[in-house]
């Protein structure tokens, strides 16, 4: 049987739920919601599990509780541990250069500064793994200002706004199971513009 991860980069703890950097730990949530699949914390992984069958391929879905900047390890562990292809390994997470609602699949790249992408590419050895990122949008400002920004909350709006992507997200990631990794990317890359109810 063919295993897939969907790994979700955030960090853990109460205190960061709802932050704007924990954008891929609430992919997984949505996935294991709408597939059904219970979730619970696996320390030889650092991480949060979840396995569900959907047709003919094993799902993983990950939450790393190492932290985002140390994503990597859980990431190399349960791929190690599974034996899931490179190719097979989806991340998630946060991208200040999309806009809020906007989301874009894509078979690999560069890491673009963000720090769990970074760590997942340094103990992979390769930024050859498929990515997912869901944009929440930049406010100006100096780093600083950036790190308050990606550590804070959604307004209400934001929250509305993101959490439509969050479900094209879901339907990107099922398109994928459907039929293949390049027309998922054709069908759903893009923005969702404020007045989309889909």
């Amino acid at each position: 049987m063919i295993h897939r991860m969907l790994v979700g980069l955030g960090n853990p703890g109460r205190e960061y739920e709802g932050h704007r950097h924990n954008a891929g730990f609430m992919m997984v949530d949505q996935a294991a919601a709408a597939w059904g699949c219970a979730m619970g914390a696996q320390g030889k992984f650092k991480a949060i599990l979840g396995k569900v069958v959907r047709e003919d391929i094993c799902w993983l879905l990950v939450k790393p509780q190492t932290f985002m900047n140390a994503s990597g390890e859980a990431v190399q562990r349960i791929a190690a541990y599974f034996k899931v292809l490179v190719e097979d390994q989806l991340v998630v997470y946060d991208d200040l250069d999309l806009p809020l609602g906007a989301i874009r699949m894509k078979p690999g790249g560069s890491s673009g500064g963000h720090n769990g992408i970074k760590s997942i590419e340094s103990l992979l050895g390769t930024s050859q793994f498929p990515r997912l990122r869901l944009g929440i949008g930049r406010e100006a400002g100096d780093r600083q200002a950036t790190v308050r920004y990606v550590l804070s909350d959604f307004s209400g709006k934001e929250r509305e706004r993101f959490c439509r992507s969050l479900q094209r997200a879901l339907d990107q990631v099922e398109e994928w199971q459907r039929s293949s990794f390049e027309k998922a990317m054709s069908l759903y890359n893009g923005r969702i513009l404020e007045d989309d109810s889909a």
